[in-house]
Order: structure tokens, then sequence, then C-alpha cells
């Protein structure tokens, strides 16, 4: 049986994995994403991720496109409806203006084929628009039962004490979760101010980019394996010499348990302190076994420490 979280003060709780839809409709086609979806939820996991600009970066593709896949599927397999949290965001292209805010809510709603979202993001803070407009915006949604959960992605501490402060003096819905970008490699961008901001304000935590775009996965140790994937340039920093010693140290770890270099990664992403449940996502069988198996991965005292080693020596490089 996999350990559920609580989602901050949602009365939603979530495995300490949860499965990225990014890659839906890009790197995974329609039939491949489906059978990763069965997997997932097979295996226990309830989470899945999107936004609604997923992914306008590919070429023919405006956006919408992982919302669609994933509606396609809860469409042909609707008793697994009650087994699924759908998180889906708002705001990155168009910004947070009420009326942005809740036409987004109704295409999204519309592409997924549900009634209602469990976890809806403010996809990155939009200083043009009054925190108390946009969260007055997702409280209208609550009302209408058309959100469960309100979540923030991108958002910097101070900002996350202002909305929470913003949502309690005008009596509106906390938001309850915390996207960011955190993993062995880019703990400078959580730690310490997001990490105790989120503590603070008992957010939970839903970290991306936790494999560093596959480099924590060993998929990538040399320029040469840069062209693996789509994604393979973004670790082109790491491979040439940035985050190596990392890697040294996850594979000794994963030699000493028999875990996947990125099962021993995203063990060490969920044992860090705020972390609820770490966002990855997976395009074959083997990178999605690799993920279920840090449902149930704990690591030593003695192994974060090591990790934590070898990591600071990056962050302080």
């Amino acid at each position: 049986m996999v350990k559920k979280l609580p989602i901050g003060t949602s009365g939603l709780q979530v495995e300490p994995i949860s499965l990225g839809g990014n890659v839906f409709g890009w790197t995974a086609d329609e039939a491949t994403s489906f059978r990763i979806l069965d997997a997932f939820v097979d295996a226990g996991g309830s989470m899945i991720d999107t936004a609604d600009v997923y992914s306008f970066w590919v070429p023919g593709n405006s956006g919408g496109e992982s919302e669609r896949v994933i509606g396609r599927w809860l469409n042909a397999n609707p008793a697994k409806r009650d087994k699924v949290l759908i998180a889906t965001k708002v705001g990155f292209s168009e910004g947070l203006a009420p009326d942005k805010i809740a036409e987004g809510c109704d295409s999204s709603l519309q592409r997924l084929g549900i009634e209602t979202i469990d976890v809806y993001y403010q996809h990155k803070d939009d200083d043009d628009v009054p925190l108390a407009d946009s969260l007055g915006a997702f409280e209208r949604l609550i009302e209408t039962g058309k959100i469960r959960a309100i979540g923030l992605s991108q958002f910097t501490a101070d900002r996350i004490d202002e909305a929470m402060d913003t949502a309690r003096k005008c009596g509106f819905t906390a938001p309850s979760a915390l996207q960011t970008w955190y993993n062995l490699l880019e703990r400078q961008n959580f730690e310490p101010d997001l990490r105790d901001a989120a503590l603070r304000h008992g957010l939970a935590v839903f970290p991306f980019y936790g494999l560093a775009n596959g480099f924590l996965a060993g998929k990538y140790r040399s320029a040469g394996d840069l062209a693996k994937s789509p994604r393979g340039q973004r670790s082109a920093d790491y491979v040439e010499g940035r985050g190596m010693g990392v890697l040294a140290a996850l594979d000794e770890i994963a030699e000493e348990t028999g875990a996947a270099v990125a099962t021993v990664a995203l063990g060490w992403l969920i044992a860090q302190p705020a972390v609820t449940s770490a966002l990855a996502s997976a395009t074959n069988f083997n990178q999605l076994s690799e993920t279920i198996a840090a449902m149930h991965f704990v690591l030593t005292p003695d192994q974060i420490g090591r990790l934590n080693a070898a990591s600071a020596e990056v962050v302080s490089a």
C-alpha cells in the first residue's frame, strides 16, 4: 500500500510520485500515453499533472494537446476518473486576469472532459494582476464547483507570503500546493527561501524537473548522448562537468541498493522537507517503472548525506 500525504489543507491526498503530462502529445504519442496512464494508475498512482499550454512549443501544436490526450483517456476509461486527481494550470501565456482565468478553466474542463479540476494552478506569477483579483477568480471557480483546490507555480517566497495573506484577508480559500524547480542539481531554486515559505504556510510541494530532464536518470553521460532526446541539449551544462559528481554519487548508491539511478534521485527528492510528491514524466515503461519504484524506495540517512554532500559541491561551485 502506497502511503499518501495531504495536499495542504485541501482535504486531498496524494502518493509521493505524481505523473507529469508534459510529454503527452509531444514525445509520447496517444497510444503510448494511454498505456503510461493505465500503468501508472494500476501501480497505485493517482495525481496526473498537466497544463493548458502543453505542448505549444512543438511545431504544429498550439497548447492543450496534453489535456486532450488525458481527456480522451478518461473518456475511454470512465471508471478511472474516481481513482485519479487531475491537476492543470492557467496563466502562462495570457496572464491571470480574472476573465482569462474563467475562460481558461472552462477550456481546460472541456478538453479534459471532466466537471471539476482537482488542483488548479496559477502557472506563473503575474505582477500586472493584483493577487486579490486572481485569487478572487479562483474562489469563484471553487464556489461553482469547477475546481477543488488552488495551487501556485513559479512564485517567489515573498509572493507566496503575499498570496496567503491576501487569501486570509479576503476570506478566500488559501492555496494548498506549490510547484517549483527542484532537484539535486538545482537546490538553490528552492532552498532555503521557498522551502521555508512552503513549510510556513503548510503548502504541499510538487517539484518539477526532478530528474533534470533525464540527466539524473543517467540518460546523458557524454556530449554524444545529448542527441538521444529532444530535451537532451538542456543537460549540456551538466554533462560538461557540473553534474558528473552528483551522477557518480547516484551510481554508487544505485549499485548498493539495486535501484535504478532515477529511483535514487527521486528518492532523495521526496525525502526533502516540504516535498509532498515529485513530478516525473515517462515516455516508455522502463522510465515509468523506475519512477513508480520511488514510491516505495527509502534512502538511509547516510545515503541522503552523501547525496547532499555531492550536491552541495555543485551549489557552491
